[in-house]
């Protein structure tokens, strides 16, 4: 996915950059940056980060970049910020979002009059500035973000960073949050709001779905008032979200104790302990044993010193790799004990599937399996979040190929999202057996919505019912 963070301040920004940055590095794990203005114009730094933390990377920047105004961000793929020179002035840009219609913004990019992009290593043209190059088109920053949102098919929300402030635009459907945070003499904008709390900036107010704003040290003004509609990633509260942010008003850490609980309402299963896979199925775990009343432990633990994110590298083999040695047993919480696991989701099915063996090896008798959310069927189109180059890379749908006979789409995937349908039945016995489950019991939608507690209307569920 990836995190923005940006600052407009009557002194130095550069601190509060690289901290406020640096809180999104959960997000991502290819790229970081950091463009600031200051006396002498523009400056910028970008690394890679896929070895080392953004913090280690940037240390010696921090003493070097001088401004007032500044953006940054962990990119899971392009390198960003990007400098552009345009009619429209200089300005920094970084973006978070998907485009799933590059190829049709290229054309029609070119036929505006753009003679070339830089190309960058596998033929590709770097996001951020195709939205450059599209906000481009038109006679104001204000006009070409508009513009540009018009034209994505999936979701960009976008920093534009120039001498007269910084302009933030949520995306078209308010996929992905941006918040804004106040302290004298300086506002930010961030994609999680916890990232500038310890900063000294109170929350000020979150962006609605494609509300654009310009942002300096002074206020903050509405350039374009937000859409009504919103889809809302729910994935982000399950998943991504880090435990201290809050979207919509709505706090991670709450809601994930509230579906644990909600699990726990709907089962009955004889165990001794209640555990999570470490971090994001902690707090599911915790809900759960708070509302069963069976003891929550922790019968491995992640070693964080060196290996602090599962899906770090981009290849799959190495993540699960990486999955297996991060995690370290705690034999007498696992010996001869039966065992009720939260994660929060299967996607692919490796890690899980090899954590269960990893238990079984270390002694356990049985293990339960509880994901915190419903089987992903369909790759996510806006965020990206499960790395997906297609659909039949998730578990659930070759679960489902197999019981068909053949590969299945469309119409005939959907008996498989309903609960209470036999389908559904039918291919969570599949998943619990290929996977060597001693019993497997999917979080249901209607029970995830009601966790997150605000209108269904507003949460995108697209990856579990395919509905948009």
């Amino acid at each position: 996915m990836g995190g923005i963070f940006g600052v407009a301040s009557e002194t130095s920004c550069v601190l509060d950059l690289f901290f406020g940055t640096d809180y999104h590095s959960h997000l991502g794990t290819k790229r970081g940056g950091m463009a600031v203005y200051g006396p002498d114009g523009f400056s910028r730094a970008i690394h890679n980060i896929e070895n080392s933390p953004f913090r280690t990377k940037f240390e010696r920047d921090v003493e070097e970049l001088e401004g007032n105004m500044g953006i940054g961000c962990i990119s899971d793929s392009d390198p960003q910020p990007l400098l552009v020179q345009s009619h429209l002035g200089s300005f920094a840009i970084t973006t978070v979002g998907k485009v799933n219609n590059a190829e049709e913004l290229i054309r029609s990019v070119y036929e505006n009059g753009c003679t070339h992009f830089l190309e960058m290593s596998g033929s590709r043209i770097n996001t951020s500035e195709l939205m450059a190059a599209l906000i481009s088109q038109k006679d104001s920053l204000e006009e070409g973000l508009q513009y540009m949102q018009e034209r994505v098919d999936g979701s960009m929300s976008v920093l534009i960073l120039t001498k007269d402030g910084i302009y933030a635009s949520r995306d078209r459907w308010g996929r992905t949050p941006l918040a804004i945070g106040r302290k004298d003499g300086a506002y930010c904008v961030s994609f999680e709001n916890f990232a500038y709390v310890n900063l000294g900036y109170n929350h000020f107010a979150e962006l609605g779905p494609g509300e654009i704003v310009r942002v300096t040290s002074s206020g903050v003004e509405r350039l374009v008032k937000p859409r009504k509609e919103m889809k809302i990633c729910t994935f982000l509260w399950v998943y991504y979200g880090y435990p201290t942010s809050s979207y919509e008003g709505v706090n991670v850490e709450e809601m994930r104790y509230h579906c644990g609980a909600k699990l726990a309402e709907r089962d009955n299963a004889d165990c001794d302990l209640v555990a999570g896979v470490p971090d994001s199925g902690t707090a599911h775990a915790i809900g759960y044993a708070n509302r069963s009343g069976i003891t929550f432990g922790r019968p491995f633990i992640k070693y964080t010193p060196t290996w602090p994110r599962s899906f770090m590298p981009p290849r799959q083999a190495q993540r699960d790799l990486i999955a297996r040695m991060k995690l370290i047993p705690v034999e007498a919480f696992i010996r001869n004990k039966s065992l009720l696991l939260i994660d929060d989701s299967i996607v692919r099915g490796t890690q899980l599937r090899e954590t269960t063996e990893f238990l079984y090896r270390s002694g356990a008798k049985a293990v339960h399996v509880r994901p915190a959310c419903p089987p992903i069927l369909y790759g996510c189109k806006y965020l990206n979040f499960s790395r997906s180059n297609s659909d039949m890379e998730l578990f659930g749908r070759r679960v489902i190929n197999d019981l068909e006979g053949r590969p299945t789409a469309g119409e005939g995937v959907a008996p498989y999202t309903d609960p209470d349908s036999p389908c559904y039945k039918k291919m969570v016995d599949k998943i619990r057996e290929y996977q060597n489950f001693t019993s497997l019991q999917f979080q249901r939608l209607d029970d995830l919505i009601d966790s997150v507690g605000i209108e269904p209307c507003k949460l995108c569920t697209y990856c579990w019912n395919g509905k948009e």
